[in-house]
């Protein structure tokens, strides 16, 4: 068993956590019998995060700038135990064939477990696909690896069909009938220009219009309060990445910082922070996608868009708890459980029946956040010199995988698939988990 300090009943108090042999809860509480007990002292146990949209880029082209192991590697150092992989790799990841090549390059070669997401740009291969995917990504605009974007005329029948295979939908929602061109595209907030808020709201409304009722549907890296509100009121899901949470677009020529959807203002930043804040969005996700220095070195307007970030994202949002700017409960929510219960798997709680999949966190424990002591293989960070509170231990199905800091597992992650159905949509009591 392990010992320590977790979040229960609105505060943080001392708890013991037992492991049955099958990797699970077995009991949460004190004084818990059993001779073997590692007591933390007074750091705090979190769930695992897990982090609903990755881009581990394999299979990629020459030089591709990441893989499963080396992203799943990030993932264990950051405090993520699950991370949702997307299907916009080299091939695309739109039929049956392609899937399973892709579970061949996972299996005995990662951290943490991974559900594989499959394309929904195609709608008659999606029965197919649903028979191994863990959900499924639908590309409303070009982006990286995206060129061909569905019919608006045709996107009503394309999500009734998604929504009769019962596996949930993520989406990339911007319209690029409302992209600009500006002056000057030398700089974020250029960037900003050529793909503003309305592209994203306008994407999110049509969106909404068309999707079935029963559709569990994600709105992937809400960037504007408006875009969130739409999609809370029509009892949809949404995730807010670190990235659009912290920085702001602005004059800088940063390609570093150039992401899809982009960077906002300020004023629109502070909205978005205060919305997330608040615990109005469900889903804190990276939205890892590395690219190399040297294709970062590009003009802005030639820099492909994508950051690195499924190694800090946890550490950062955890110096904010620790700042007072965000409430543990609020992270251990977005960033543990709603996600972990969004692809129906018995994760993100501390609780009986749960994998005991688990992290040991000092808050006085901060280090700055600095390219060469992380583990992407890309070697920069947009968060270059921030602050980070990373996991001093973590436990994958009671196995410690990190310890001091340092990765000391094996590569005993889990291809994984949604094993029960929530029974609602988000914003719900967790399903009780029975052994």
């Amino acid at each position: 068993m392990v010992a320590g300090r977790a979040w229960a009943r609105g505060r943080l108090q001392p708890v013991e956590v037992g492991i049955g042999s099958d990797g699970r809860i077995v009991a949460v509480g004190r004084d818990l019998p059993g001779s073997r007990r590692h007591d933390v002292g007074d750091a705090v146990l979190l769930p695992s995060a897990t982090d609903l949209h990755v881009h581990f880029r394999e299979p990629g082209g020459p030089g591709a700038s990441e893989s499963f192991g080396t992203g799943t590697l990030q993932a264990a150092l950051g405090g993520v135990g699950l991370v949702a992989d997307m299907p916009n790799t080299l091939p695309l990841v739109d039929r049956l064939s392609r899937l399973d090549g892709k579970a061949a390059r996972v299996r005995g070669h990662v951290a943490v477990d991974v559900a594989l997401l499959a394309s929904a740009q195609r709608s008659a291969r999606l029965s197919g696909l649903a028979e191994a995917a863990a959900g499924f990504k639908l590309y409303l605009s070009p982006t990286t690896g995206i060129d061909e974007i569905p019919d608006p005329a045709e996107l009503a029948e394309l999500l009734r069909r998604v929504d009769s295979t019962g596996l949930a939908l993520t989406v990339h929602a911007e319209a690029p009938d409302k992209f600009r061109t500006v002056e000057s595209l030398e700089s974020l907030a250029g960037w900003d220009g050529s793909r503003p808020p309305a592209s994203e709201v306008t994407a999110v409304t049509r969106l909404l219009a068309a999707a079935p009722q029963g559709l569990r549907l994600n709105i992937a890296h809400v960037t504007t309060e408006d875009a969130a509100t739409l999609v809370a009121e029509a009892g949809h899901a949404s995730e807010a990445t670190a990235h659009h949470l912290l920085l702001a677009a602005g004059s800088r020529p940063d390609a570093h910082r150039k992401v899809n959807p982009p960077l906002r203002s300020e004023p629109e930043r502070r909205r978005l922070w205060e919305r997330f804040r608040q615990g109005k969005i469900p889903f804190l996700a990276s939205d890892h996608a590395p690219h190399s220095l040297e294709e970062k070195a590009r003009p802005l307007e030639h820099a492909p868009s994508g950051m690195p970030g499924v190694e800090t994202t946890l550490p950062l949002m955890l110096e904010q708890v620790r700042q007072a700017e965000l409430a543990l409960a609020t992270l251990q929510e977005a960033a543990c459980n709603r996600p972990a219960r969004w692809l129906g798997r018995p994760h993100g709680r501390l609780a009986p029946g749960h994998e005991a999949n688990f992290l040991v966190v000092d808050f006085r424990a901060r280090r700055a956040i600095e390219a060469r002591s992380l583990h992407a293989p890309c070697g920069w960070t947009a968060f270059e010199g921030w602050t980070g509170i990373f996991p001093r231990e973590h436990y994958l199905r009671g196995e410690r995988i990190v310890e001091d800091g340092e990765f000391v597992g094996r590569s005993s992650g889990r291809i994984v698939r949604p094993e029960y159905a929530p029974r609602q949509k988000v914003d719900v009591v967790a399903p009780r988990v029975e052994r």
